[in-house]
């Protein structure tokens, strides 16, 4: 039964989904802020779910040595070491969708905040005083909206600007014309939004790409009199640029949600004129954190139990259903790779892998880790499908993927290609109708393999008397044949067999074989069948 560590304030209704599903689950609301602690108690968990307040660092990585997966209700992870997490194998998932409404009425609401300056005006009128011709507004209705990022919650935000009667135009790299069109907003290049909009709102992640995207040089590029709205990520707007340029009056007003530095006690905008600010609330509802919990519980059961992979950051996504029609596939590519793996001694320059007719539709990023995966433990046995991709990367090794229709008689087949200084050696396989992976060629023979868990592969001359002497050899040591597979390239040319036997085969078996000199390479493989 997998173990679930709840170290944040998650409902109990979310608590209550991992039990529901069979999960033994620690409900300790308050742990995240004892780092010590945490990391004397971790390595008895599989899962960790949180919220902002667990801090996952190396550290706590390190002693993690049972999980296997990380939950985050919320969308932010800045408080994981994501970098720690994919090498020690550990996935990293967030809640991308929870919160998306929540945070994009929060952007609406700080429009019309800064709009008509609201908050300045109610603590004037708090404090007793009747200044109405103090805070003069603009209406939002016909202004022009500039949204940067129309993703999730930037595109709600559009939607509800076209309600408000509002002309939106729109810069995201990944916006095609067509989905445009059927938002109803103008597509633009960020040069040409700046100085067109009235109002620009941001809803983009920060990455090396994004952070101070509205720089010195494209804050005065901006329309004079325009108000923006940042409730994205801070850091994304240089925000001593944008105070200047508030106290000068190019920017009429702001309104910031999230700031460079948080918790952000001390900030170049605090206390400026039109300037409002709230403590990064953009998540912050009733029903956003239900939403999210809720949605942490259900993904991190999902891949605990049934090996689905939803809204991870340092592994390809794979949903329930996806994870049910691939699950064979996915065992097929680690045992592909797994056989190169243990084959190959010398340092891998480059993996080619092909999937050819059915499963060249299916998720290839998937399958691509678990190849990788496969190859990796060679070199590492704690190695699997999210820790993979970065270990070959760390060695150099080059990846590649081609998918091509149909080409022979199975409906769907996997191969697989290694590179070394020396040589290229290639595996190919398929899963039949029955769930079964098998092998259907090695090094360019076609063969029909079941795979088990102990094998022993033999390459030779194609002579007589090789399945004798192995069948005896085999025999006189008590060792069983489940499963004996022959292939060879042509009449006295070059001759491969596969065998499937019961248990590990003893060294001095092997050496028995290796002095008969009747073979090129004698190779005990072990392959994960459960």
């Amino acid at each position: 039964m997998p173990k679930v560590l709840v170290s944040d304030k998650l409902s109990e209704t979310a608590v209550q989904i991992f039990r529901d599903r069979g999960i033994d689950v620690d409900f300790m609301p308050d742990l995240g802020k004892d780092k010590e602690k945490l990391r004397e108690v971790i390595g008895q968990y599989d899962g960790l779910a949180i919220r902002s307040a667990t801090k996952v660092t190396a550290k706590i990585l390190d002693a993690a040595d049972n999980l296997k997966v990380i939950g985050r209700a919320g969308i932010g992870t800045d408080n994981i070491d994501k970098e720690a997490a994919s090498k020690k194998g550990v996935i990293v998932m967030n809640t991308p969708f929870g919160n998306m409404i929540t945070t994009a009425e929060h952007a609406i609401a700080m429009m019309f905040a800064v709009a008509r300056q609201i908050p300045e005006a109610s603590t004037s009128t708090h404090a007793g005083k009747w200044e109405k011709s103090k805070f003069m507004g603009v209406e939002l209705t016909n202004k022009t909206l500039g949204v940067i990022g129309a993703g999730n919650i930037g595109g709600i935000v559009c939607d509800r600007a076209k309600g408000l009667k509002m002309k939106v135009i729109a810069y995201d790299p990944f916006l095609s014309q067509e989905k445009a069109d059927k938002m109803g907003v103008e597509k633009v290049e960020l040069e040409e939004l700046l100085p067109r909009a009235d109002f620009i709102t941001l809803h983009v992640p920060a990455t090396d790409q994004t952070r101070g995207m509205l720089s010195k040089e494209a804050i005065a590029k901006m329309k004079p009199g325009v108000r923006v709205v940042n409730c994205a990520r801070g850091g994304l707007v240089d925000e001593d640029a944008l105070a200047e340029a508030l106290k000068s009056g190019h920017v009429a007003g702001a309104a910031f949600d999230v700031f460079a530095e948080e918790p952000a006690k001390e900030n170049a905008l605090f206390n400026l004129p039109n300037v409002v600010c709230t403590p990064h609330l953009g998540a912050a509802t009733t029903e956003a954190q239900e939403n999210v919990a809720l949605q942490v519980a259900e993904q991190m059961s999902n891949y605990l139990l049934d090996g689905a992979v939803e809204n991870a950051l340092n592994m390809p996504s794979m949903t329930a259903e996806e994870a049910k029609v691939m699950g064979p596939w996915v065992k097929l590519a680690g045992h592909l790779g797994s056989f190169i793996g243990q084959l190959t001694d010398e340092p891998i320059k480059a993996i080619n892998i092909l999937y050819d007719g059915s499963v060249s539709e299916m998720n290839l990023a998937a399958l691509n880790c678990s190849v990788v995966a496969g190859i990796m433990k060679r070199v590492n046995p704690d190695v699997n499908m999210v820790s993979a991709p970065f270990i070959a990367k760390d060695k150099g090794i080059q990846i590649s993927t081609t998918n091509q229709d149909k080409s022979g008689a199975f409906d769907g087949y996997i191969k697989v290609s290694v590179v070394t200084d020396t040589r290229e050696r290639s595996i190919a396989g398929t899963v039949f109708s029955d769930g079964k992976p098998r092998f259907i060629q090695i090094k360019g023979i076609n063969i029909d393999a079941e795979i088990g868990a102990h094998m022993l592969y033999t390459t030779n001359e194609d002579v007589p008397g090789i399945i004798g002497l192995l069948g005896n050899t085999m025999g006189k040591n008590g060792v069983n044949i489940a499963n004996f597979t022959l292939g060879r390239s042509d009449v006295g040319g070059e001759a491969i067999a596969l065998l499937y036997v019961d248990h590990p085969i003893a060294p001095e078996v092997l050496n028995t074989l290796e002095s008969t000199g009747m073979f090129q390479q004698v190779k005990p493989l072990e392959f994960e069948v459960a």
